[in-house]
């Protein structure tokens, strides 16, 4: 018990400094979600600390993020109106999103000659991590190797994402609250918030839906695909 809440703190801490280091050089390699693990990483391997040890503490993070993923309806509420008004585009743009993740994970694996409990696993890399774990045991992956996808996934989108919108000069808050809530899930959606509130709720919609259309095609293309 002692051991976890010492490795907790130190998880936090790493954290903050690592998000106090992008506070005074925002770059993309600054990113806490690279710093953070990069520096626990780093810990464990010289002091030879199991991971099993390690997230005795850590899981109650991990256990935050469904009560954190539910907290975005206070920003869905404010924006009803909005999201009302734009429902159908929304809507359309979150499910084109999820079907070329889908299609683009099950190719990828394919290239890379993955087994099928691999492929699976890789399938619902786009959706927030306690969801992805869910939908990757339901269809036959690892959830554990799935955390690992989705983390890669978010932490690449959050990086090239906005250089993807001002190359193709995207500036309209609807298209770029899809177009990072789909692609990157929680983290894209908290860079979301950084370009504004707007944007933001966008993102956090865009992200359960992109969840709610995984568990609907996720199986039905993936028992395709592996047949």
């Amino acid at each position: 018990m002692m051991f976890g809440l010492i490795f907790l703190a130190l998880t936090i801490g790493v954290y903050l400094l690592a998000k106090r280091i992008y506070t005074s050089r925002a770059k993309m390699y600054t990113s806490p979600l690279i710093i953070t693990p990069l520096l626990i990483i780093g810990f464990l391997l010289m002091t030879g600390i199991p991971y099993e040890s390690y997230n005795a503490g850590g899981k109650w993070l991990t256990d935050l993020l469904q009560p954190a993923t539910i907290a975005f309806a206070i920003p869905l509420h404010k924006n009803f109106k909005v999201l009302k008004k734009h429902a159908a585009e929304i809507a359309a743009g979150v499910l084109s999103g999820t079907v070329v993740a889908v299609i683009s994970s099950m190719f990828l694996a394919k290239w890379l000659h993955l087994s099928s409990d691999l492929t699976a696993s890789l399938v619902p890399r786009s959706v927030t991590t306690p969801i992805a774990m869910s939908i990757s045991q339901s269809i036959g992956g690892i959830p554990s190797i799935t955390a690992v996808f989705v983390i890669m996934t978010g932490v690449l989108g959050t990086m090239m994402g906005p250089s993807v919108l001002r190359l193709f000069r995207i500036d309209n808050e609807i298209a770029r609250g899809v177009s990072l809530g789909t692609a990157a899930h929680g983290t894209g959606t908290s860079k979301a918030f950084e370009l504004s509130s707007l944007t933001g709720t966008i993102s956090s919609i865009a992200m359960i839906l992109t969840a709610l259309f995984t568990i609907g095609v996720a199986p039905a293309m993936l028992a395709v695909f592996l047949h």
